[in-house]
């Protein structure tokens, strides 16, 4: 599969050959394009598909770096640069989903649509997270994180067999795993899992998402999905969070996948295919040239 220069590193993506407007899907933490393997074969449309690894993760150079939102979104824009794609479908999950819009609405005209699930579509607030959810929030921010993240696998594992409905199975397990070794290419995962833009912190990343809001609330030439789903006690997009984004996104329509854990693409492979397949057809979006 292709590998692209990109700045001073190297950017792996899966591709499924096609002509017309790409789809470009966008993992999270602490997962890569793997995420996708069973969504983008299951996807009904003539165009071109493609998943990238982000910077530092999967199968992605791992350069000497601080893996902040603005380095991840710096060497994504370099290799959507690198590969011409100027007119795209823009589909994105946690992290991916944020990376997602903040392209969108740093390039305007260049995305035809996105559609997101388990995402952060706005800042939030400790008050809004759950027992657990705030116990590992703090814990991962706090002095014990690297620990947590760094000197250990758990929060690796644990992604994809607490936080899925149905646990991978070893081999898939292994795709995740395999890229992080070693305690240093655990950094991305760390730095990740502290960005939550949590009553205004970290500054830059809440300074990001309400940039990425203001775009969201006013383009209305670009069509948007949501997937939501149920069965998880922490998932992202809640009934509260789907509420918010029926009052501030513009163009959103909402499709329900049904159960699923946060890593849904794990659990829902196939009705988030035929979602975006169907909701891609209806606004035009995914036709041949």
């Amino acid at each position: 599969m292709p590998v692209t220069n990109v700045l001073d590193s190297t950017m792996y993506h899966e591709e499924l050959p096609g002509d017309g407007t790409p789809i470009v899907f966008l993992h999270g933490n602490p997962s890569s394009s793997h995420l996708w393997r069973n969504v983008m074969p299951a996807l009904d449309v003539p165009t071109p598909i493609l998943a990238p690894d982000l910077i530092g993760m999967g199968r992605s150079g791992k350069p000497d770096a601080p893996y902040l939102f603005a380095d991840h979104a710096r060497y994504l824009d370099a290799w959507f640069d690198r590969l011409d794609l100027d007119d795209v479908i823009l589909v994105g999950h946690d992290w991916g989903g944020a990376l997602a819009f903040d392209w969108a609405a740093r390039h305007p005209g260049r995305a035809r649509g996105v559609a997101f699930l388990e995402t952060i579509v706005r800042p939030m607030s400790w008050s809004e997270l759950g027992d657990g959810p705030r116990s590992r929030a703090e814990a991962v921010r706090g002095p014990k994180g690297e620990e947590l993240v760094l000197d250990r696998t758990f929060f690796l594992e644990s992604a994809f067999t607490g936080g899925v409905l149905h646990p991978v199975d070893e081999g898939d397990l292994a795709a995740y795993l395999t890229p992080y070794p070693t305690r240093d290419s655990r950094r991305p995962i760390l730095e990740w899992a502290r960005s939550l833009p949590l009553d205004g912190q970290p500054a830059h990343v809440t300074a990001r998402v309400e940039q990425y809001d203001e775009w969201l609330a006013g383009s209305h030439d670009v069509p948007k999905l949501l997937l939501t789903f149920d069965s998880s006690p922490t998932l992202l997009i809640g009934a509260e969070m789907i509420e918010w984004c029926k009052a501030n996104i513009a163009a959103l329509e909402i499709r329900h996948c049904g159960p699923a854990g946060h890593h849904a693409p794990e659990d829902q492979p196939t009705a988030i295919a035929e979602a975006v397949t169907t909701w891609a057809k209806r606004h035009g979006l995914a036709r041949s040239r």
